[in-house]
């Protein structure tokens, strides 16, 4: 089973342009995050995807591997799937560029399931952990995810879900980690797929993939990813490195 890491990169984000060229203790934000996904050990492969000729060139003069995005993408599993469309692969892990300190652990749980998954049931896999904060809960930045008893995802919302009309039942709450682990087809299929209503309302890519019946097995972890999406969180990344 061929096993590559892809990591889309943005130049212009939102809330913090340029923010994968910002310097972390001697690299740049994307390097680091590209160097820590390679150390790893865990993929045949490691790419960075990028529609920017400063991100492409920084991988590429560091020795990393780069490829320049053809069209402009609306989401990252667009940008992936037409960089691997042509690659000999099976698994294709889904790195976020602004999270320099990868967590080995959790990457390992998502590729073991597709190495267990003899019968192909699963069409992607992705992280959850649980929040218990009720800031956190009401935030809708923070993307819920109910799963069903065998662990596939029922929904995503940046909603409450589950609606807590009854308090004490045991409800646990977990957060959705954008870390994903697709099967080639699954990309390639959501790539030529149109959006429907419910990924256009919540503004969340996975939910087209649950939309085309695609099934998504979610793996719980211990802690959330440290991912850079503003000044504050670069200057709390620079006192780690």
């Amino acid at each position: 089973m061929k096993i590559i890491a892809v990591i889309p990169a943005r130049y212009a984000s939102t809330r913090f342009p340029a923010k994968l060229m910002q310097d972390l203790g001697g690299k740049t934000v994307i390097l680091r995050t590209y160097e820590a996904a390679v150390a790893t050990n865990l993929f045949d492969d490691v790419f960075v995807v990028t529609d920017s000729e400063l991100i492409f060139d920084e991988i590429q003069k560091n020795n990393g591997k780069a490829i320049m995005s053809i069209k402009e993408h609306e989401s990252g599993s667009d940008r992936i799937a037409e960089a691997v469309e042509n690659m000999e692969v099976d698994v294709v892990v889904n790195v976020q560029g602004d999270e320099p300190f990868i967590n080995k652990n959790p990457l390992e749980e998502l590729i073991a399931i597709f190495k267990n998954d003899t019968n192909k049931q699963v069409d992607l896999a992705s992280l959850m952990f649980q929040i218990t904060d009720k800031e956190e809960i009401n935030n809708p930045n923070n993307v819920k995810v109910i799963t069903d008893q065998q662990g596939f995802a029922l929904y995503f919302s940046r909603s409450v879900i589950p609606f807590p009309r009854e308090e004490n039942v045991g409800v646990r709450y977990m957060k959705h980690v954008g870390i994903y682990a697709f099967r080639k087809q699954a990309l390639l299929d959501f790539f030529s797929l149109p959006m429907l209503s419910l990924e256009a309302s919540e503004k969340l890519e996975q939910l087209r993939y649950l939309e085309y019946g695609k099934r998504i097995k979610m793996v719980e972890t211990a802690h959330g990813s440290i991912g850079i999406d503003t000044p504050e969180d670069l200057e709390k990344a620079r006192k780690m490195v």
